[in-house]
């Protein structure tokens, strides 16, 4: 039997649903600030007004749910418990990354089934168990709670209220108006993690909603592109080799999570894990990729190096293959290059195609063909509960190598060594890590062991090398940090020196003499410019660009600046002035007219 809510009723309803929006504001706040209540009451004593602001707009979403949803009880727990999950996905993804939640990181709900993989073993059983039973009884108890709606015309207006409340305040939040200053609103886009503490999950988050990638600098003009493009057209390429008799092969290997975990100060290893690595390096150009992330954000290393565009100049959390790539019909990189100039264009991911949008974004970047999971013809696990192995990964990319007469670029992202390090996932630890604290052991020995295992992998990659009949050279790099246990980076003390935290292996091999020099620190929007200087090709006047910010500014990130000779902690003029260049050029190519396609490359 249903019931009309009764004009008695209405006030204890509408009481009910204003302190739901202040517990469910605080909630979303706790979680922001890693479930510290002490820092929740701070942040409410400092903007009191953002907290009344925010916990209104949760008043105005329940009260939606309630008018829309032909139950008063289950509208808005629907609403409520969808914003609780929203907090915890937030708090998951600070402690995991160190970064808050975006809205482009809601595209990956569509990813739903892969995502619960990779987040396997990190919530535990018993949350997991109690969170059943609670969803459980909240069912049970709408059932059996009496069926009380909203009158017809109260509901019309309640949602008329509430969409015009809700509406409004996304007004608010996209603009600096008199009364978001009031409020002590201001949208700090330059600087996501000062924008979340300061202004809360809620007006960060959803000022993000209309964020652009990067601000249009002041001179951007055609001419300017103009000028930018003469100015480098007319340098002399940098190249360092002669070019091999036939076009050569050029594989990118971009290792999930890799990096040298000797490097780890206070910890000890039964044995080197890295055997073939540390050899080779002696052998052949090596040194160290400086990753914009840390933990994640896998798809913004891939950005730069098949671009050549720089995360240093977009804004914090930006995902640019999310947010701008996917809208694009082209966009000027490695891999059109080199189309161009007559080759194969494959890409080959060993996990799910729609991940970071790539099977829409990689035919923008100017890939012919896209091999994910699904179409791999070596798709080997360890395990079954592991990712597909570096060495299958590997055994594909040299089959497709193998398999043509045509040059080949190939862009290989591997997931072997995806977090959660779960032991027995990958094989058995094989390697024991002394100095580790005992709650960390089996995570630290698990990660070495994954580690040990795509060293394995490239050693078997050198060796087939060797037996290709085309020059090839393969340039491997891992895309950033693991998302281990922060207590086990404290330890090793690396907490203090962003640059530790932001290097990972890279390493350039091939079948042909490419000498061994040291590359010393380089950013990934780099790594092109350096592979046509070892194999001797021709850059267009957009690599030379990036080839002469390479010489000053070899590492460039938000993190720590490299120069030639270390950490950089002031510009000089000249590098003032190629940042600016580059600046410009990138501006163009995300957000402006593009008129760098025609005249830089």
């Amino acid at each position: 039997m249903r019931h009309y809510l009764p004009g008695k009723r209405l006030g204890i309803m509408l009481l009910s649903f204003l302190i739901g929006g202040f517990i469910l504001n605080f909630i979303m706040q706790a979680a922001s600030f890693s479930m510290d209540v002490g820092s929740v009451f701070a942040w409410i004593s400092n903007y009191y007004w953002l907290y009344a602001a925010g916990s209104l707009f949760f008043f105005f979403v329940l009260l939606a749910f309630a008018a829309v949803i032909p139950n008063l009880y289950a509208g808005p727990l629907i609403a409520f418990i969808a914003c609780v999950i929203l907090g915890i996905a937030n708090y998951k993804k600070l402690t995991t990354t160190g970064e808050p939640l975006f809205p482009w990181d809601l595209m990956l709900v569509k990813n739903a089934q892969e995502m619960s993989k990779i987040t396997k073993g990190m919530i535990s059983p018993l949350t997991l168990v109690l969170a059943v039973v609670l969803i459980a009884g909240l069912i049970y108890l709408l059932r059996k709670l009496p069926k009380i709606r909203i009158g017809l015309p109260l509901r019309a207006g309640f949602t008329i209220i509430s969409a015009i409340m809700i509406a409004g305040f996304i007004l608010l939040v996209d603009g600096q108006s008199t009364l978001a200053t009031s409020i002590h609103y201001q949208n700090i886009y330059w600087n996501q993690k000062v924008n979340y503490t300061q202004n809360g999950f809620l007006f960060a988050f959803t000022g993000n909603l209309k964020q652009n990638l990067m601000e249009k600098p002041d001179n951007y003009s055609k001419e300017a592109i103009t000028k930018i493009a003469e100015k480098y057209s007319a340098l002399q390429g940098n190249s360092t080799a002669a070019a091999p008799a036939e076009s050569p092969n050029i594989l990118y290997m971009m290792d999930e999570a890799f990096f040298d975990p000797t490097r780890l100060p206070t910890y000890t290893f039964s044995e080197d894990p890295l055997k073939f690595i540390h050899q080779e390096q002696q052998n052949t150009p090596s040194g160290y990729m400086l990753s914009p992330e840390f933990g994640g954000n896998t798809a913004n290393i891939e950005f730069e190096a098949l671009t050549g565009l720089s995360m240093y100049f977009l804004n914090d959390g930006s995902i640019p293959y999310q947010q701008r790539i996917v809208k694009m019909s082209s966009l000027p990189s490695i891999v059109s290059i080199l189309k161009d100039r007559g080759y194969r264009a494959l890409a080959l991911h060993p996990f799910d195609e729609t991940f970071y949008n790539r099977n829409k974004v990689y035919p923008v970047l100017g890939f012919d063909r896209f091999t994910s999971q699904d179409q791999m013809a070596n798709a080997e696990r360890i395990t079954p509960d592991g990712y597909i192995s570096d060495m299958a990964a590997v055994k594909e990319a040299v089959r497709e190598l193998d398999s043509s007469d045509q040059p080949t670029f190939l862009h290989l992202v591997t997931m072997q060594n995806h977090f959660p390090f779960v032991k027995g996932n990958n094989g058995p630890n094989t390697i024991t890590v002394s100095g580790v604290k005992p709650e960390r052991k089996d995570e630290l020995e698990t990660y070495v062991q994954d580690a040990k295992l795509t060293d394995e992998a490239l050693a078997y990659l050198a060796k087939e090398l060797k037996s290709l009949k085309r020059p090839t050279v393969a340039v491997f790099w891992g895309d950033h940090l693991p998302a281990l246990s922060g207590d086990i980076y404290t330890q090793a003390g690396w907490d203090t020196n962003p640059r530790l935290k932001h290097e990972t292996k890279l390493l350039y091999m091939a079948n042909f003499d490419i000498g061994k020099q040291p590359l010393g620190t380089l950013s990934p929007a780099f790594l092109g410019p350096t592979v046509f200087e070892l194999t001797g090709q021709k850059m267009p006047a957009y690599y030379k660009l990036l080839d002469k910010v390479k010489s000053e500014l070899p590492g460039l990130s938000k993190s720590v600046l490299i120069g030639p000779s270390g950490v950089v902690t002031g510009l000089n003029a000249e590098q003032q002035e190629l940042l600016d260049d580059y600046r410009l050029v990138e501006y163009d190519m995300l957000e402006g007219d593009n008129y760098s396609q025609d005249l830089l490359f």
